[in-house]
């Protein structure tokens, strides 16, 4: 349950109210709910009259440079409104910081499911759950086929050089993250990770537009009418603050590093890694990667590098985090459990560089 006074700090209604009734129109009903499945922005849930709106902001308190930048967030989200890749509708920007303390987008609420760690009524059955894959990948599919030119993104990134600039910027963050907690605790093995990292950068990748989030429990799925049959179908994609032009395979990469088959090891932090795609029907990483070359007509060739860095970049998160726990700056009980979780990642990929892992 959300802290009363952790919702405080994320909202003034008042002031909300004001900002919405100059933009929107006069309402009778305000009504905010936070929103507690993810952990990196903030999400709330506002009801203004009939509309169902939701608002996106960072969270409260010192953030690292770029981690948390909801309104290029808003910019992508709105490019792609006409595109084959389904995002929900955005409404309105905000760089007023004297409205909610921070600057934040609104869009449109959306009606349907997220899969995360319990699995829908409808996705009984291991045909669903092969669908659920083969759809998921074909929605990745489709961001990386996005002309960014097209649609005004192509100042949105530098792609070349990209992968290289990932394991510089995830290196920066722990580096941010660990002012605050190298004092609770060692991560004995981030300089070998890291320098394995910097050591096997591919030479070349291709270059798309990327999500930078990718993986299961950031897309929603419409539900299947009930007593049909119907394939499920991707009704939206979210959390695009990290979105860039740069490597796909970094989003491929992330999406594999977060899909749990079948005799995998338990998961570095349960919770965050749901291990549900064990299940029978649902496709293997092998599966899913073939998939995705057939889609897109790439060739994933470099996974070992592509899911170290996947794991690396979710360490650098966690121990942000944790930062930002011990700073009181998140009320997010997923927080705390970075303190052992950032070295059971740290362990994963080491496992990985040592090819104990299965890719």
């Amino acid at each position: 349950m959300t802290n009363d006074n952790y919702l405080d700090r994320l909202v003034d209604e008042a002031s909300l109210r004001s900002y919405l009734a100059a933009a929107l129109g006069e309402a009778n009903r305000l009504d905010v709910e936070r929103v507690d499945e993810g952990h990196s922005n903030e999400t709330l849930f506002v009801a203004w009259d009939d509309e169902e709106l939701v608002v996106r902001r960072p969270p409260p308190g010192e953030t690292a440079d770029t981690a948390h930048d909801v309104l290029r967030e808003h910019r992508v989200v709105s490019a792609l409104q006409d595109t084959d890749v389904p995002v929900p509708e955005t409404v309105l920007a905000c760089e007023d910081r004297d409205v909610l303390d921070s600057e934040f987008y609104v869009m449109r609420r959306l009606e349907g499911d997220v899969i995360r760690a319990e699995e829908p009524a409808w996705l009984d059955g291991p045909d669903a759950r092969r669908a659920v894959g083969e759809e998921l990948v074909a929605t990745l599919a489709s961001i990386h086929g996005v002309d960014y030119d097209a649609v005004g993104l192509g100042e949105f990134g530098r792609p070349s050089g990209f992968t290289d600039r990932q394991v510089e910027r995830w290196r920066g963050q722990f580096e941010w993250a660990l002012e605050t907690t190298a004092e609770h605790r060692e991560l004995e093995a981030l300089d070998r990770v890291t320098e394995w990292l910097e050591s096997n950068v591919p030479e070349t990748h291709p270059e798309t537009l990327v999500h930078g989030d990718f993986k299961l429990d950031n897309v929603m799925f419409a539900r299947p009418e009930a007593g049909t049959d119907g394939d499920p179908e991707t009704l939206a994609v979210f959390d695009w603050e990290m979105a860039t032009l740069g490597d796909p395979f970094t989003d491929l990469g992330w999406m594999l590093s977060f899909w749990y088959d079948e005799g995998d090891s338990d998961p570095p932090i349960p919770g965050l890694y749901p291990t549900i795609t064990a299940r029978d029907g649902y496709p293997s990483r092998r599966e899913l990667i073939e998939r995705y070359e057939r889609h897109t007509g790439l060739s994933f060739d470099e996974p070992r590098f592509y899911l170290v860095l996947a794991t690396y970049k979710m360490a650098a998160l966690g121990e942000m985090f944790f930062a930002r726990h011990l700073s009181g700056d998140s009320d997010d009980p997923l927080y705390p459990k970075m303190e052992t979780g950032v070295p059971a990642l740290l362990d994963r990929a080491v496992r990985l560089v040592d090819g104990t892992y299965d890719i």
